[in-house]
């Protein structure tokens, strides 16, 4: 269990900056329970990618020099078992994520709402809301593809749209397509707040990957295993300003929820 003083659930519409400041101070207050989950999931899938690696690299075992027929076979063969192994390790990889995102997301909702969090009570909830994490996800992802498929700019407008998805899923406790009406809801008459907050998000997390991308590749086949490791320490600040910009849109739904209605025409 663990404790976080002086933070408030918001009463009102924070702005980027704020949700920022109040994500990079929740971190590290609660740094053990936030690092933990990514770094084991990153341990795990960083794991999961040696073999990958490892058996990419046999391509070169294949002799070019036989006859066209048998070097095609054997390449084809190659590339079955490549995209079988890739296939398995993805889905692998998408169910960890979305345990590791709705487990974040619940520690830094206990401690907005309550001031403290549980690690094993955390993980128990967002196993139980899984099967609606992974089909939401799922939904969203093929939409967001699609979208970019189709001219791109779709595909950011649909991913701004189910931006709040899992934590809708999670402080909710909502189902899947309640979770898609209600993150459109939020996130509504703030499409370009929501994109310059995932962007710059998306960016620090993605800078600081391909950093560490290239401070591990001398070590081969582990530079997977290294860079996840290293990776976690800085992925926290998604699910965390996720959960902290779902307080923050709510608290205004809730302030127009309150307001006088208007004086009547004289």
């Amino acid at each position: 269990m663990i404790t976080v003083l002086n933070l408030q659930k918001p009463s009102r519409e924070l702005s980027i900056e704020e949700i920022l400041s109040l994500t990079f101070a929740m971190y590290p207050k609660n740094f053990i329970i936030f690092f933990i989950p990514f770094l084991i999931a990153n341990l795990i899938s960083g794991i999961l990618g040696i073999p990958i690696l490892s058996y990419a690299s046999e391509i070169s075992q294949i002799d070019f020099t036989e006859p066209p027929d048998v070097v095609w076979n054997q390449l084809w063969s190659f590339i079955l078992t490549l995209l079988a192994i890739v296939f398995v390790l993805v889905i692998i990889s998408w169910i960890i994520g979305n345990i590791t995102s709705g487990l974040c997301v619940k520690c830094a909702s206990d401690l907005i709402e309550k001031g403290k969090t549980s690690l094993g009570e955390s993980f128990n909830f967002t196993v139980y809301k899984l099967p609606s994490l992974l089909i939401a996800t799922l939904i969203v992802g093929i939409l967001t593809v699609i979208g970019l498929l189709a001219l791109i700019v779709p595909g950011i407008i649909l991913h701004i749209m189910f931006y709040l998805v899992v934590p809708a899923i999670i402080i909710e406790n909502i189902g899947v397509f309640d979770s898609l009406s209600r993150s459109r809801k939020l996130v509504s008459n703030r499409w370009l707040k929501t994109f310059v907050l995932a962007l710059i998000v998306y960016l620090i997390i993605g800078i600081a990957a391909f950093v560490v991308s290239l401070i591990t590749a001398p070590f081969g086949i582990y530079s997977s295993l290294v860079g996840s490791i290293i990776t976690a320490l800085i992925q926290p600040i998604l699910p965390i300003s996720l959960t902290v910009y779902y307080y923050s849109m709510s608290a205004k739904e809730e302030q127009r929820r309150i307001l006088p209605p208007p004086p009547p025409p004289f």
